[in-house]
């Protein structure tokens, strides 16, 4: 039941329930302490509209959710969690799994830095996305006339995925890419990328994306070049 029907069938102030059932929480807390995870994912979740942010981890191994907290998803915040955890069980962790927000990383450098640090594949591609966007928008911007009009209007048939366009989508697409060189490198970029989540060895993963780095090299995508430095 919810606190609001819990407080009504018992004839209790909303915020006497809630009390209590913080107390109840905390008392299973302590029966039950959280064990020293090897592997942690880091996320955050918007409580309502407005950026208002709290931190979620998880133990991986487990597949269960170890703290929620924190005032925001900024580094302090962060950091609050490796102080709930404790420097035993800190060092303890291996591995912490996250998307790519510089405050996470910078917080589990300094308080984990035995930890590997590993961007989850649907957060760099989307990053990755963003800086494809950020290139259409600097075309659109520099670009006037009929040049202009292709990118117009694109911007779904650029950023989904091939196969999920209809026949008309994909000829849209073909269209673009051939009137504009910009566009299509930026695109051909985004898509190969992928390609480093196929690699087993870390030395044939590493070779990979420093020759697909190296390819920027005369690319001149300004969003593309910040990406590679986060």
């Amino acid at each position: 039941m919810t606190i609001k029907d819990v407080a009504k069938e018992l004839k209790l102030d909303w915020h006497a329930v809630k009390s209590l059932d913080k107390e109840y929480m905390q008392a299973q807390l302590h029966r039950n302490p959280v064990a020293a995870p090897r592997a942690i994912g880091i996320d955050e979740i918007s409580l309502r509209k407005g950026h208002t942010y709290r931190i979620v981890v998880s133990d991986l191994e487990r597949g269960k959710p170890i703290w929620f907290g924190g005032e925001d998803r900024s580094e302090t915040s962060m950091d609050m969690f490796y102080e709930w955890l404790g420097p035993k069980k800190t060092k303890k962790i291996e591995l912490a799994v996250m998307d790519m927000w510089k405050a996470f990383t910078k917080s589990t450098r300094n308080n984990a830095p035995g930890a590997a640090i590993l961007y989850d594949k649907f957060h760099v591609m989307r990053h990755l996305g963003d800086a494809l966007d950020k290139v259409r928008k600097m075309e659109y911007t520099r670009l006037s006339g009929t040049d202009r009009s292709y990118i117009k209007g694109q911007k779904y048939t650029l950023l989904s995925n091939r196969e999920n366009l209809t026949l008309d989508g994909r000829k849209a697409l073909r269209k673009l890419l051939q009137a504009n060189k910009r566009l299509n490198a930026a695109y051909l970029l985004k898509e190969s990328f992928g390609q480093l989540w196929s690699y087993q060895a870390e030395g044939w993963a590493r070779r990979f994306f420093d020759n697909w780095k190296q390819s920027l090299k005369w690319q001149r995508l300004k969003p593309y070049e910040k990406f590679v430095s986060v």
